[in-house]
């Protein structure tokens, strides 16, 4: 099996629609104001509490009792531990900014962010463990004539979705869609256990993220079936019932054509807002949980809360596996609906 395809559903994958649009005026004062304690800072003559002030501003400030909004929401800085003492508050390192870039009159700023970092960690832990159990499942081959250990845990992973849900849903011949399938899920997978990491963050609660994923999945949809049918595929866009008289079917193509579209736009739709709730919507029980806690500052009120957050974590581990496993089954089966028509 070809690696190119599933790099490529990487490479895709990990470049998510969060691109922000500002204000030219704020942007510009933001700038002007950061390049201005940057200098002073560099020359000594800007004191502590201004440029933490400044680094408060690029950060974003947040309520420090907030522990809920900056764990599922998008930011321009990192919380790592702090070194030596690991239980004390995180710190925040801020991610580069780069110029903003202009499209006609709209500005468009691509510094990355905090998601676009979990994105790129996604993709690079992915690579590693799927590549790399590859090559551990050869050497083990050659050496005990089968699998072992780490390597025979992903092959078992790799077979069920390829065997069980990728091929049997991808229709006749649709095994060249399998590595497709086969990225979409440990992607997502592996995206969605970095937020439960502690200093970690949710990106697939971003909806820009799940959008861009759904994206993806479509436009590999349509492709599959232009390859799948031919010309035939317009017949997916616009109704034209042969079987049934010209003076039905004209206003029967007037009727149900836009219906047909709308169909289409209504897979990507669910396919992004599913796994955005659902990532979204664990974070923030667990998390509220956790501040019942810290509200109560009792010991013996606090039990259950964290009783209950410890549960719900358990149950958060679970949803990161099934989201991945829905998507990639439903990304199988609307190439398999495609391409239905052309077998």
């Amino acid at each position: 099996m070809t690696t190119r395809p599933f790099l490529l559903a990487l490479v895709l994958a990990a470049a998510p629609l969060g691109a922000q649009s500002h204000a030219p005026a704020i942007d510009a004062a933001a700038a002007h104001s950061a390049a201005v304690t940057a200098g002073e800072v560099q020359h000594g003559t800007a004191t502590p509490e201004e440029h933490g002030a400044s680094a408060e501003a690029a950060c974003g400030a947040h309520d420090p009792n907030d522990i809920i909004t900056p764990h599922i929401t998008d930011s321009h800085c990192l919380d790592v531990p702090s070194f030596p003492k690991f239980w004390a508050p995180p710190h925040e390192i801020e991610l580069p900014r780069w110029a903003p870039i202009h499209l006609g009159g709209l500005e468009v700023d691509l510094s990355p962010t905090k998601h676009v970092v979990m994105l790129l960690l996604a993709a690079v832990l992915c690579c590693v463990i799927l590549i790399g159990a590859a090559r551990a499942h050869v050497r083990h081959t050659h050496e005990v004539g089968r699998p072992k250990g780490f390597a025979a845990g992903i092959e078992a992973m790799v077979l069920y979705i390829r065997q069980e849900v990728a091929i049997p849903n991808l229709g006749h011949h649709g095994e060249k869609y399998a590595p497709f399938i086969l990225g979409l899920f440990f992607f997502i997978l592996i995206a969605n256990l970095l937020g439960l990491v502690p200093f970690g963050s949710t990106a697939t609660g971003n909806i820009s993220v799940t959008a861009t994923l759904a994206i993806i999945t479509f436009l590999m949809v349509e492709v599959a079936g232009m390859r799948a049918q031919g010309l035939g595929y317009l017949n997916t866009i616009f109704y034209w019932n042969k079987d049934l008289p010209l003076w039905m079917r004209v206003p029967m193509f007037v009727l149900m054509s836009p219906i047909e579209v709308v169909g289409k736009l209504t897979k990507p739709f669910a396919l992004a807002i599913r796994l955005f709730a659902n990532m979204t919507a664990g974070h923030i029980v667990v998390l509220a949980l956790i501040g019942l806690i810290f509200t109560f500052q009792s010991y013996f009120i606090g039990i259950a809360p964290a009783a209950m957050a410890v549960a719900i974590m358990m149950l958060e581990l679970f949803v990161a596996f099934l989201q991945a496993f829905i998507f990639a089954l439903l990304a199988s089966v609307f190439i398999g609906q495609i391409r239905e028509g052309a077998h």
